[in-house]
């Protein structure tokens, strides 16, 4: 296991959400309406995920959030 996940974190401009996935952890992608609100769903996910994948992890393990927005601006 790293020794940081990365969180690849995505704005769904359709959805109105930031959505993230991550290639350390298996499973689903999780999502929520403000980047804050992702981190703290991030805190609670990413340790269920890699519990119940099997995966062991240090207590204290970190995550880093590459976050992407993009935005047009309107002429």
């Amino acid at each position: 296991m790293p020794q940081t996940v990365v969180a690849n974190v995505e704005w769904d401009p359709e959805a109105k959400v930031w959505v993230a996935e991550s290639n350390d952890v298996p499973g689903p992608a999780t999502g929520a309406d403000t980047l804050e609100e992702l981190v703290e769903r991030l805190k609670v996910a990413i340790p269920e995920m890699l519990t119940e994948n099997g995966i062991a992890f240090e207590p204290g393990l970190r995550f880093k959030i590459d976050a992407e927005r993009s935005e047009s601006i309107a002429a």
